[in-house]
């Protein structure tokens, strides 16, 4: 703290290092506070929901007396006792918070039961079963189902340039193809939880776990009848989140919100694990049809596929998921001719929502599919297709939907990851392997990226920040971001303190709160450095400048150590408080017509995987993943290698074993628990596991030309999909499309490994 300000500034740069996160030592000595640490008011009640034991029914009625009459029950809450809006949908109003005529899938929140205790409540809410009374009738449970149907949660979309089907047509080569994606469960470590806190003067004070404070705000305050300034919410931090905590917590906190309004007492809503999987959405399933025309290198010439993607019973973020789907399609591919649709099925499950990537993901996977088709029916190294048809730099730089590729490094990056991993070498040896091991089978797969960063409507791109500087010279900041363990905090403090001259113990964030910066974003969509970085810097710049005025009037304090210098601009009536804000420039977007400038920039990697496959079991292990990321002028290269690592794990689990099974006649989760749904644990990992970051300036003025980090690496692990589908491909002839499934689970690679021995293991492009 008492450094001269100028030999601070020149000697302690607070940006571009490794420093630790700034709740590191909280973690580590379990003193981070999450929702369910806060100290309980005195008599705080406790919450929780009764679900709907139907995939689809007219619901009849609720036997309340039955409910009352458990132990501890204080109130039962259904539809009718909800004052405001009985709707918490964050675009579409079709998201009712209590069901009312109809319930819509199995574990649809249907009442309420607040009691003394949340043992007493989960009790009596787990008589669900009992009360309810509801006349079934047929559920749509597969997005093909759906589909087939026409039935739709929004209009279905479509991407076109060129004319596909002429260019398809007129190839030397085509094919076909069909694939199914499974969805992922964002399985946060905190599930979901909300305790509101009734305040005097008809207001109430909200701790909610939540990516969304101001959507929060906006829920509860529909839903109890109020305008928004009489509703604050409040974050510190959330043990995770992944997009599942950006829509869809809403219910939550609109239960607990009017419960405690109701009431006139503090009431907490903890959701188990098991009713957390049955209640909420996650990632979309996707369904991929597709024909494709290309050329002898394997180049497309044109393309149409259908996106077929499982909306779950409401819209929710559904559109702009498809949205996202559609525009990361092409990846890192120049396609000249495309037509795609885009269609999301209403279905009688979960409303599917946000998850990292945001769809993303599963639109460039469906490229990345069938670039493997194309490179297996031609003979063709799989890397050499995919160079092929990399987007160029002068030319061949044009997007689908009409943005400008003008930060292009695809080309040197692949070229660096290929030369550092031993690509050929390494190719060669797994070759060689194969052909001396009939049961256990090697392979190798490359994935290069390219992800837009921004959010795709343009209005949501904005962030606002205060900075305070006290008189002791230590500053606290708030934003409007929040923290799920991603650091954002961390680097916005790191900002603030480089910006000022500052050690970084010297700055503190304190929890996102509405009632502090108001209007804020979702913290997500890759944007919560970006955003709330550049709105922070502003803040510190502006109050950096008035102290630099005041010494410029005041020569003598230069030389002052920082708590002196503030001292005395505080004495000289200097304002030591500042806002900031921030709008991304230069986007554009016509949701029509989904042509645009959606994204201020793209940020690009790779990643190479190896995998052995055991014939008899369909097991796998990853033996070594090579990886390297774009991340422009890394503001903390340890918080960015180990977002790196996070997603390529989360992302292997998603596409090897996260499997989501529904009956298929009653609809109901069958994988609702850890013992049923396998995320991966440290035994998943590769034991060779070299994460590298692409350091180079990001063209765009993003804040300190670092590009964003948390999204785009989930594309990676797709690697080691490719992988395990090269190792299956070895068993047949050359040229078979292995049909795998994704996520390949040991039971998809045996059904995989089946139908190439039932069809004769060949295939050619026509």
């Amino acid at each position: 703290m008492n450094v001269p300000r100028e030999s601070a500034l020149a000697a302690t740069p607070q940006v571009g290092i490794a420093l630790p996160h700034e709740s590191a030592h909280l973690h580590v000595r379990g003193q981070a506070t999450y929702i369910d640490d806060i100290p309980e008011v005195a008599g705080t009640l406790h919450a929780a929901v009764g679900c709907s034991p139907l995939a689809h029914g007219r619901l009849l009625a609720v036997d309340l007396d039955l409910l009352q009459a458990q132990p501890g029950v204080v109130a039962v809450l259904t539809a009718a006792d909800i004052p405001g809006s009985n709707d918490c949908g964050p675009i579409v109003r079709d998201d009712p918070i209590l069901a009312e005529d109809t319930v819509h899938f199995l574990g649809q929140p249907v009442f309420l039961v607040v009691a003394t205790s949340r043992d007493l409540a989960r009790r009596a809410a787990a008589r669900a079963k009992d009360v309810i009374r509801a006349e079934p009738l047929p559920p749509v449970l597969t997005a093909r189902e759906a589909h087939a149907r026409q039935q739709y949660v929004v209009p279905p979309m479509h991407l076109a340039r060129g004319d596909a089907a002429a260019a398809i047509a007129a190839a030397p080569h085509k094919l076909t193809g069909s694939f199914s994606l499974g969805g992922q469960e964002q399985f946060y470590l905190e599930g979901q939880i909300s305790y509101a806190l009734p305040q005097e003067d008809a207001t109430v004070h909200l701790h909610c776990s939540t990516q969304h404070p101001t959507e929060m705000q906006h829920v509860v305050a529909h839903a109890l009848g109020w305008a928004q300034h009489r509703v604050q919410v409040t974050c510190r931090r959330m043990g995770g989140g992944f997009g599942g905590k950006e829509s869809q917590s809403a219910v939550f906190a609109a239960l607990a919100s009017v419960a405690a309004v109701k009431l006139g007492r503090p009431v907490k809503l903890r959701v188990d694990r098991d009713d957390d999987f049955l209640i909420t959405g996650r990632r979309h399933g996707f369904e991929f049809d597709w024909t494709v025309g290309f050329d002898d290198d394997g180049r497309i010439l044109g393309v149409e596929a259908d996106l077929i993607a499982n909306a779950g019973c409401t819209a929710d973020l559904s559109a702009p998921v498809m949205t996202r789907a559609l525009c990361h399609f092409d990846n890192a591919y120049w396609l000249p001719h495309v037509a795609l649709h885009g269609y999301c099925a209403k279905t009688n499950t979960q409303s599917n929502t946000a998850f990292r990537g945001f769809g993303g993901p599963q639109g460039a996977f469906a490229v990345e599919r069938l670039l493997d088709d194309i490179a297996r029916a031609l003979g063709r190294d799989p890397l050499a297709v995919r160079q092929a048809n990399f987007y160029g730099r002068a030319k061949r730089n044009v997007t689908p939907y009409g943005q400008v590729v003008e930060d292009n490094v695809i080309d040197d990056l692949v070229a660096r990851l290929v030369r550092d991993a031993r690509w050929a070498e390494r190719r060669a040896a797994v070759n060689t392997f194969n052909a001396g091991s009939p049961v256990l089978k090697k392979g190798l797969g490359l994935m290069p990226l390219k992800f837009g960063i921004s959010f795709n409507v343009a209005h949501f791109n904005q962030a606002g920040a205060l900075v305070h500087v006290y008189t002791d010279g230590s500053v606290l900041v708030n934003h409007g971001g929040t923290e799920m363990g991603q650091g954002l905090n961390t680097k916005v403090a790191q900002v603030v303190a480089h910006e000022l001259g500052l050690p970084l113990h010297a700055v503190r964030v304190t929890a996102t709160d509405t009632h502090k910066v108001a209007n804020t974003s979702a913290t997500a969509a890759s944007t919560g450095s970006d955003l709330n970085g550049k709105a922070a810097q502003a803040a510190a710049r502006t109050l950096r400048q008035r102290l630099d005025a005041f010494l410029s009037e005041h020569p003598q304090h230069a030389a002052a150590p920082w708590p002196a210098l503030v001292q005395a601009a505080y004495a000289a009536r200097v304002q030591l408080w500042s806002d900031g804000f921030y709008a991304t420039p230069g986007l554009h977007w016509d949701r029509d017509k989904l042509q645009g400038r959606p994204f201020f920039y793209f940020a690009y990697g790779a990643a190479v995987a190896e995998v052995v496959v055991d014939t008899l079991t369909g097991e796998h292990r990853v033996l070594r993943a090579d990886v390297l990321h774009d991340v422009g002028r890394s503001l903390n290269p340890a918080i960015d290698l180990g977002q790196i690592e996070g997603a390529f794990i989360q992302g292997q689990g998603w596409l090897t074993s996260e499997e989501l099974v529904w009956h298929p006649q009653t609809g109901m989760l069958a994988t609702h628990a850890p013992s049923t749904y396998k995320i991966p644990t440290a035994n998943d990992c590769p034991p060779v596991f070299n994460v590298a970051l692409y350091e180079a300036d990001n063209p765009a003025d993003s804040i300190h030309r670092s590009k964003a980090v948390g999204e785009p690496p989930i594309l990676l692990p797709f690697s080691v999909f490719l992988a395990i589908r090269d190792a299956v491909a070895s068993t047949g002839e050359s040229g078979c499309l292995p049909p795998l499934q994704a996520p390949a689970t040991p039971e998809a690679v045996m059904e995989a490994l089946a139908a190439l021995r039932a069809s004769g293991s060949s295939a050619s492009p026509t």
